[in-house]
């Protein structure tokens, strides 16, 4: 045995007979997380049916697995029974050079220069979305969200308009989402066609009509702007075109991992401001005097510190996405501990964001904990929304200019008040959802007298 696979093997609890802790997990996972980390420490392995999960819960541990050795780890077999039937063998999947392939033809799209000319249509689509907004209505803003980001990846990333789509995406995404869920119907073998799976497998039907409509306008009105024109026109050495199951793998990528997450980070932030008023008082103040009432610029967002804080802040709370998996390749060392080739190696943002080694007050909603000092400080994974390493989303800027310009057009004219439970019941699937509407009244900002304070000693957001 290399002296990579030598090691001690990580404490972690008994577990049950045959099921291990899976009960445990499925249970409440962001808390079974938290307890593991508290009882056991940085590296804990539990018992799965079928093999074991190693959880690593320590910044340098996490910088091991996704930068310094991350030529060891891939995706997994877990990350692919939960997304490959939907994303196929698409960017978020795929592995080896294949990726690195198709992660070179998508990448151009999110360049910096070219995520600039976005900023003008996400405001164009913030503003349509708006007006139909009622002053004293009250809305679902999840929902209101994911409609919205969207009609933006449509727009921005496909040149398509995915308004009329977005209830039955939305729709279909529930479902996707709540497959990924443990379940008690999935200890049974596959060909057993629980309600569940044909649910799922309607969801993907839908969501493959909508994809197929989209590769079906960009084959007739190719441009030399979207994605979609662009795969459709890559050549390999060969010059051999991607093939039509392939396009739809990267399009249908590019259509959920693009707008879910950034819905999230929207929704979890209006959650946030509408219950620290001193947070958003100070943020539309910074608003008001940097833009005047006009829409937000890529440039005019640069001049917006407090607003990038208040992003950062919301994402370290409530990332999106909330943990990450992989599988060694080879037997691996980590810290003290031993890792073997082809276990379940999972990271949470979720435990790791919320540490009080590496944040003081963890679970207080403060912006103003970002200064430049304080990001020197930190370990270099101890926040990692995106992930980190090759494998780090290819979409981050896009999504923190989405969430900063969204924000900005929508607070200039909108304060939103919580009227749903002041705490979030997430949904722990590949990205934290909320079980249930997150609530909010409309409230033109124009001519109102309202009292957005937030309530004494409300300082702290709930465990979750």
């Amino acid at each position: 045995m290399t002296d990579r696979g030598r090691g001690r093997t990580p404490p972690g609890p008994d577990g049950l007979p045959l099921v291990g802790s899976l009960p445990a997990f499925a249970r409440d996972q962001f808390g079974f997380e938290r307890r593991m980390h508290r009882e056991y420490g940085d590296v804990v392995r539990w018992k799965f049916p079928g093999g074991w999960t190693y959880h690593l819960s320590h910044p340098e541990h996490i910088e091991h697995v996704l930068v310094q050795n991350n030529q060891n780890y891939v995706k997994g077999e877990a990350f692919q029974e939960t997304l490959g039937p939907v994303l196929g063998n698409g960017l978020l999947n795929s592995e080896g050079e294949f990726w690195r392939r198709q992660r070179h033809l998508v990448e151009p799209a999110f360049h910096p220069d070219r995520i600039a000319t976005y900023a003008e249509m996400m405001v164009d689509v913030t503003e349509r979305t708006t007006e139909t907004w009622r002053d004293g209505e009250t809305r679902d803003v999840h929902s209101e969200m994911t409609a919205l980001t969207l009609e933006i990846v449509g727009r921005t990333l496909f040149g398509v308009d995915l308004r009329d789509e977005s209830e039955r995406v939305g729709e279909a995404l529930e479902v996707v989402m709540a497959a990924s869920e443990f379940s008690l119907t999935d200890l049974l073998p596959d060909r057993v066609p629980t309600p569940e799976r044909r649910r799922f497998e309607r969801a993907v039907g839908t969501l493959d009509r909508v994809v197929d409509r989209i590769v079906a306008e960009r084959r007739r009105n190719p441009t030399d702007e979207d994605v979609v024109s662009k795969l459709l026109a890559a050549r390999d050495e060969r010059g051999d075109a991607m093939s039509d199951r392939q396009v739809r793998d990267e399009v249908m990528t590019l259509l959920l991992a693009g707008h879910e997450t950034t819905a999230l980070a929207l929704t979890f932030t209006f959650f946030l401001l509408a219950q620290h008023g001193d947070v958003e008082r100070k943020l539309v103040a910074d608003l008001d005097e940097e833009l005047g009432g006009e829409p937000p610029t890529v440039a005019d967002l640069d001049d917006l510190p407090y607003l990038e804080r208040v992003v950062t802040e919301s994402m370290r709370l409530y990332p999106p996405v909330p943990g990450i998996v992989r599988e060694p390749v080879a037997d691996d060392r980590v810290g003290d501990y031993r890792i073997p080739a082809g276990a379940t190696v999972s990271m949470s943002q979720h435990v790791v964001h919320r540490d009080p080694r590496w944040y003081d007050d963890p679970m207080a909603f403060r912006p103003e904990r970002w200064t430049d000092g304080f990001r020197e400080s930190l370990p270099r994974l101890a926040y990692f929304p995106f992930a980190a390493g090759p494998r780090r989303c290819v979409g981050d800027r896009f999504a923190l200019l989405e969430a900063r310009t969204v924000l900005a057009t929508i607070l200039q004219e909108y304060h939103l008040e919580l009227v749903s439970s002041p705490a979030l019941d997430l949904r722990p699937s590949i990205t934290a959802r909320p079980r249930n509407p997150v609530e909010m009244k409309i409230h033109e900002r124009a001519g109102s007298r309202w009292d957005y304070s937030p309530a004494e000693g409300d300082t702290e957001v709930s465990a979750d």
